[in-house]
């Protein structure tokens, strides 16, 4: 059942764990896309770039960095630790402003934060609001209870 709002009604429980799957899922198919251009580029070759925009230990921001897109990404698809992986997506998005994007402007066009910026915010509002009912977040919590 839908709640009332100022400006009209809220998204029923229903249609809300919808919106959170869709933005889980689509948020993870973004990071794996970019986790596995990494990996495949080469760890040591991602370590090398990284080093080169004056990311402080490349290895290990490398390393976080690749870690956070192909797993994180894994588990949003499947609601799994939506929380915690939602600050890690956040603390990589915002390293990637600070170190590559920063002095671009916002235009992703023109090596601008665009798209990190967006991808942080979605996982902080995800680490927010949680992964919803169809998640296995939720079916852990649940079997817990």
């Amino acid at each position: 059942m839908a709640s009332r709002s100022l400006l009209g009604q809220r998204l029923s429980t229903p249609a809300r764990d919808l919106a959170l799957l869709l933005a889980r899922v689509g948020l993870g198919v973004v990071l794996v896309a970019h986790g596995w251009q990494k990996a495949t580029t080469g760890f040591a070759a991602t370590a090398d770039g990284f080093g080169s925009m004056g990311i402080p230990l490349p290895e290990a921001a490398a390393g976080f960095a690749i870690g956070v897109e192909l797993v994180g990404g894994v588990l949003l698809v499947l609601g799994l630790l939506t929380p915690v992986v939602g600050v890690l997506v956040l603390a990589n998005m915002a390293g990637a402003w600070w170190f590559a994007h920063r002095d671009a402007g916002l235009f992703v066009t023109e090596g601008g934060g665009e798209l990190v910026l967006v991808i942080g915010v979605l996982g902080l509002a995800l680490a927010a609001v949680g992964a919803g009912r169809i998640s296995l977040d939720h079916a852990l919590l649940r079997r817990r209870a």
